[in-house]
């Protein structure tokens, strides 16, 4: 088989095609032949070497297949079921090894490009239900809205019941992407002070909830513009540089601001995924959730998929044919 490998930290220029011997499933592990893998922001992070994967290694958070093989007590799948799956060792691969918590099987009414964006569905489920406790009737700021992730967010924050859904991107196209899926208000960050924007259309009391992947001055002026008893929620920082706080205003208006992260969920939590799993892809199941494609690659040319996510001229999923 063959895979794509991150010999050594660099550019996009640095995945490289190679041919790696097909795993073999031991006890409680699934090999599954993709189909259909995906770009994630944390893919680009570790190639750029400020994450914490060490070289070598192949990238890729999720995607969706058949089940080639299984190990000894795996009760879950069988060879021949279409899933979606988390590999262990990255899904840059024509296959991949997973455990089988990690292991779902996937109705056949569901798209394969909603089975393969099983990372940013968990994600954005478990940003707003599991962290942030969202209510409905609550004011919600989501950054990136016209990314994988954010597009997500806006499409569950209205099926959640969200009040007012206010986005932020970075050109008119975009802006126009987060309206089409239910953002009410949509604010161009490059031109715009979001934030004042915000306390103006809440009478300066703020929004119950932010999702913040962008990190650095967006996440520091996020914080003028989360309401008394709000919740922010970080869970990247795509613009190179981490957020900082002030800690009074936290606790004087019962503020919060909490982390998260699916890949480390996966890796000491694996079990607690499954809910989010299944909530989500009920969501897309129902309508009320779909993935926006962005771009199509295959596998061998991932460099190009990269290249144009961090151009951020993308929109949605960038997906990569196996």
């Amino acid at each position: 088989m063959h895979a794509v490998v991150v010999e050594e930290i660099g550019g996009p220029e640095k995945l490289l095609w190679r041919e790696r011997p097909e795993p073999v499933p031991g006890p409680g592990m699934v090999t599954v032949r993709l189909k259909l893998t995906s770009v994630n922001f944390a893919d680009i992070t570790a190639r750029r070497g400020t994450g914490v994967t060490p070289v070598p290694f192949t990238p890729g958070l999720d995607g969706m297949g058949t089940v080639v093989a299984i190990g000894e007590g795996v009760t879950r799948v069988k060879p021949g079921d279409r899933v979606a799956v988390s590999p262990d060792g990255g899904s840059y691969a024509e296959v991949v090894l997973a455990r089988q918590d990690l292991v779902y099987p996937v109705d056949p009414s569901m798209s394969d490009e909603a089975a393969a964006s099983m990372t940013v569905l968990v994600t954005a489920w478990n940003i707003l239900h599991l962290v942030a406790r969202i209510q409905p009737g609550e004011t919600v700021l989501i950054h990136a809205a016209a990314g994988g992730v954010g597009s997500v967010l806006v499409q569950m924050a209205k099926a959640a019941g969200a009040g007012r859904i206010f986005a932020t991107a970075g050109s008119p196209a975009k802006l126009e992407i987060a309206r089409g899926f239910g953002a009410d208000v949509a604010i161009d960050y490059t031109k715009e002070d979001f934030a004042q924007i915000v306390l103006d259309a809440t009478e300066k009391k703020g929004v119950d909830v932010i999702a913040d992947a962008i990190g650095g001055d967006v996440f520091a002026k996020g914080l003028t513009a989360l309401a008394p008893f709000g919740r922010m929620v970080t869970y990247g920082q795509s613009s190179g540089h981490h957020g900082s706080l002030s800690t009074d205003k936290l606790h004087r208006q019962n503020q919060a601001v909490l982390g998260y992260s699916s890949g480390h969920y996966r890796r000491n939590r694996p079990l607690a995924i499954r809910p989010a799993v299944e909530a989500s892809f009920k969501l897309v199941a129902d309508g009320k959730v779909r993935i926006l494609e962005g771009g199509r690659f295959p596998l061998s040319e991932a460099a190009k998929a990269h290249e144009l996510v961090e151009s951020r001229r993308s929109t949605g999923r960038v997906f990569l044919t196996v």
